[in-house]
């Protein structure tokens, strides 16, 4: 077992009851209610108490500062207002510290002295002091964060994937049977998960785990889960700036361009999170009985969550540095060996760390869509939450536009350096073009009656290149890198027709016809793919319209076909999905040799992936549940959309549903 990275974040919130606090007086929910939002920038912080300093660690060199045993210094990224306001931090932090941490001795760890501690409070304050009643009780909700959030994430996916097989009925990792709700909760309860919300000892003491319904434990538990993930994503990313960026190991190997490019504005990602987090905090700290967390993701969604898109869609190019500079540079391959060879990492690589901030925001999406299940129907959580979620889906949408528009770019004149023209030239590169799918098949030549495979010299070997509007039919040079181009056709106006049953000799051939091609003639090809799999696949891309195996109507149909991802999977061709853990699809396409083309639930991409990644939700019900939530999701938004657009005089947008249709010959 790898040993405990020293960077232990630790969220320091507090929570004062009256003196004549007694547990029937807790049990009341009225007497959790959340503050009013003026009565929260009125909350005092403790006053300051003198107290021993703490051990000798490194403390949120996010903003520029580092305090290597005791001594304080200030990197020279650090600007004049970040050490004004890591100042006032660190002082208030010191008071909350004094006044609202209560010490559990039997809690042990096996952190070393470096750990991180992260106090947080909110930023602007200024420092005020509270009364503190002598019978007071304080606690830290979360005492210690030890977990790093490659680790989380990986674990809850897992977790995710138990409790779907449980529910399923299949063979899963524990033995025994544990009902709903309660077995979410017990999954979670693991080494590698973060805190349950029911664990809290003030939570226990409150007596709410007696008076609140299993529902609503749950959506706590939801909310809960939201705030320590955040810890432990920002402990990853303390983690990545002090033992990677600030690391005299890497920064004397490196010119300040290479330390742009490996890095990017992951110090603005960080600041991000360290809001986003306070804030979190203080949501806590107003009771242990979570009001919402959902209105806070909005906000800082709108406000300071565009950092994300500008490093997401620099992403590619930080990948293609780090593989030049890993080639370049003997000096920095040695010393980043032996960083991520460091326990402090657990045996994570360094990339791992650099796309923490796509991983963090989907997963955040997520993260709010799994509260959204829970809260009330047309209650003011679900109005959050909704709202939340649509900012979070903006973002991801956004980053993942900004990542296909440049890599679409790229690859268009990439292929167009390749290309040449027999006769008419078609203009390749346009902003509204982009590959679908490329690759060799086998075109058959000779009379019709002659079309079988005992004659292999029929076949000769012709190069597609397929993009959403357009199909270029080429035939690869002698040497190799030149395509010349046969054929050209609008992709409207492509049909295809499978040959399966026209025998085994033609299991993997099929007919592709341009209706009307670059010489405005009807044309046909019959070609040939190595696989089955091969063949469905540029069928489907050819002619996307087509009616698939296990899908007639509509994916809302509660009989379609369902599979959870058991086994990520990066898609390696344009025409794959990329899919995760636990990730739920409907599948639209099957094949006999290990291929599905599925649908993703919680955002609805489409691609194929190998059926090995993948295992079949056998149970009706399962499956009836997932449809239920992804369709309250789309419900609750659409019907938010219709009263926004009603405000303002127009008809809410429809969302586009599938509808496939058998494509005329």
């Amino acid at each position: 077992m790898h040993a405990l990275s020293p960077c232990n974040v630790i969220l320091i919130l507090g929570l004062t009851n009256g003196p004549s606090s007694s547990p029937k007086q807790a049990m009341d929910p009225a007497s959790y209610n959340r503050l009013s939002p003026s009565a929260a920038n009125r909350f005092p912080h403790s006053p300051r108490m003198h107290h021993s300093p703490s051990r000798s660690g490194i403390s949120l060199p996010s903003n520029g500062i580092t305090v290597l045993g005791g001594v304080r210094s200030r990197s020279p990224l650090a600007t004049p207002g970040d050490w004004s306001r890591r100042q006032e931090m660190e002082e208030l932090s010191e008071r909350t510290t004094s006044a609202c941490t209560m010490q559990d001795n039997d809690i042990h760890t096996t952190a070393d002295p470096d750990n991180i501690k992260l106090r947080l409070v909110r930023n602007g304050d200024s420092p005020q002091k509270m009364a503190v009643e002598n019978s007071c009780r304080n606690l830290n909700i979360v005492k210690r964060v030890d977990v790093l959030y490659q680790e989380y994430r990986d674990t809850s996916k897992q977790q995710e994937i138990e409790q779907r097989r449980q529910r399923d009925g299949l063979p899963t990792a524990g033995s025994g049977v544990t009902a709903a709700p309660a077995l979410q909760l017990q999954l979670r309860n693991s080494m590698h998960s973060l805190s349950l919300w029911q664990n809290l000892e003030a939570v226990k003491d409150s007596g709410l785990l007696k008076t609140l319904e299993p529902k609503e434990i749950i959506l706590q538990e939801a909310m809960f889960e939201l705030v320590t993930s955040e810890a432990s994503y920002y402990k990853s990313l303390e983690l990545l700036e002090t033992h990677f960026l600030r690391n005299p190991l890497l920064v004397n190997t490196l010119s300040q361009s290479d330390m742009h490019f490996l890095f990017s504005n992951i110090e603005d990602i960080m600041k991000a999170s360290e809001r986003f987090l306070m804030d979190l905090e203080h949501r806590i700290e107003e009771s242990i009985l979570i009001s919402d967390v959902c209105d806070i993701v909005q906000t800082h969604a709108v406000n300071h969550f565009q950092v994300f898109i500008s490093y997401v869609i620099n992403q590619a190019y930080q990948e293609k540095n780090y593989r030049r500079i890993l080639q370049e540079n003997a000096l920095f391959r040695e010393n980043m060996s032996m960083l991520e060879n460091q326990p402090k990492v657990k045996g994570l690589s360094f990339t791992s760390f650099l796309i923490l901030p796509f991983q963090r925001i989907t997963r955040l999406k997520l993260l709010v869509q799994n509260i959204l299940k829970k809260v009330e129907e047309n209650s003011e959580r679900e109005k959050t939450a909704i709202s939340a979620h649509q900012e979070l889906e903006r973002i991801v949408k956004e980053c993942n536009e900004g990542v296909r528009k440049m890599s679409r770019t790229e690859e268009l004149i990439s292929i167009e350096k390749t290309l040449e023209f027999k006769s008419k030239s078609v203009p390749v590169i346009s902003h509204s073009r982009w590959l679908l799918k490329k690759g060799e098949v086998q075109q058959m030549s000779g009379p019709k009656s002659t079309r079988t495979m005992r004659s292999r010299k029929l076949y000769h070997p012709i190069y597609l290149f397929l993009f959403n509007n357009l199909l270029l039919i080429t035939k690869r040079s002698s040497s190799g890198e030149k395509f010349q181009v046969l054929d050209s056709c609008s992709r409207s106006m492509l049909r295809t027709e499978d040959l399966e049953d026209q025998g085994q000799m033609l299991a993997c051939a099929f007919v592709l016809k341009l209706l009307e091609n670059q010489e405005d003639r009807e044309v046909s090809y019959m070609l040939k793919t190595e696989s089955i799999s091969d063949k469905l696949r540029w069928i489907y891309a050819l002619t996307p319209n087509r009616r698939t195996r296990f899908l007639s109507t509509s994916t809302s149909q509660p009989d379609s076909a369902q599979v959870q991802c058991i086994q990520s999977y990066s898609s390696q061709e344009p025409d794959e999905l990329s899919v995760e853990m636990a990730d739920v699809l409907h599948i639209l396409e099957c094949t006999d040799d290990g291929w599905m083309l599925g649908e993703r639930l919680h955002d609805g991409e489409r691609g194929w992936f190998p059926t090995r990644v993948v295992e079949k939700i056998m149970s009706a019900e399962v499956r009836a549940q997932n449809l239920k939530e992804c369709q309250r999701i789309q419900q609750a938004q659409e019907g938010a959309q219709g009263a926004r657009a009603a405000s303002r005089g127009r008809r809410p947008a429809k969302s586009p549903q599938y509808t496939p249709t058998w494509t005329d010959l």
